[in-house]
């Protein structure tokens, strides 16, 4: 299925073009879905998305991974959403964290519970999604699919009956696990929105659209006949 590019991408027009495609899903079926990606880069974008006139009400909004954090700390992707999207016009969406509250000491017992009450959670979203925004790393790791990591294989597998949300580890020493959607769950959206700005990461773009290659996960989401991808390269 074609990479449709889209080159001197603003986060107006991203923004601009998600919402067209939450009002389409909405005069279709009465509901959207959007997932959407944390770290700074998305933040312009969100604050243009929230002040888009659509029936905000009828939205319900999931990230694509998430830090195994508190809510409130500063590397949590929930707490960044509803600082920079759910206000404003936007505040009346619907947003499903993948867990609330974290237990006071954190486990593999725990770890299990919250892929399992993450699990649940997306579950009753309107599935397939109507759109799911994706960025990149330098290292072309796109959601929390890291080339090397402990469990990638398991997350990159596409076989239906495999788990849509799996735990993560960077590769390289970082401080937090993380929840993430698979590849299998990414490809269950009838659109995937990747947002690439800079010339490092649009070389690395380059390198991974050739063909796919599973030291290059966004390689991945680019080179599949599944779901159709818009890029928009800033």
């Amino acid at each position: 299925m074609a990479v449709t590019e889209h080159p001197g991408a603003t986060p107006a027009a991203i923004a601009a073009h998600i919402a067209d495609a939450l009002r389409t899903a909405i005069a279709a079926r009465g509901q959207a879905s959007l997932a959407v990606s944390g770290g700074k880069s998305p933040i312009p974008m969100f604050e243009a998305l929230r002040e888009q006139d659509l029936d905000w009400s009828k939205v319900s909004i999931v990230l694509v991974d998430e830090r195994i954090v508190p809510r409130d700390h500063e590397a949590s992707n929930t707490a960044l959403v509803a600082r920079h999207l759910l206000q404003g016009k936007a505040a009346a969406a619907r947003f499903l964290p993948f867990f609330r509250e974290l237990a006071p000491q954190f486990n593999a017992a725990v770890l299990d519970a919250l892929v399992e009450d993450a699990t649940a959670r997306i579950a009753p979203l309107p599935w397939p999604l109507d759109l799911a925004v994706l960025g990149m790393g330098e290292d072309a790791h796109t959601a929390s699919l890291f080339p090397g990591a402990p469990g990638y294989a398991r997350a990159i597998a596409t076989d239906e009956r495999l788990a849509w949300v799996v735990p993560e580890q960077a590769p390289i020493p970082a401080p937090h696990a993380r929840l993430t959607f698979t590849l299998h769950a990414l490809l269950a959206s009838r659109e995937l929105l990747l947002s690439i700005a800079g010339a490092s990461k649009l070389a690395v773009y380059d390198r991974a659209s050739q063909k796919a290659d599973g030291a290059l996960p966004v390689s991945l989401i680019l080179n599949q006949t599944q779901t159709p991808v818009s890029v928009w390269k800033g």
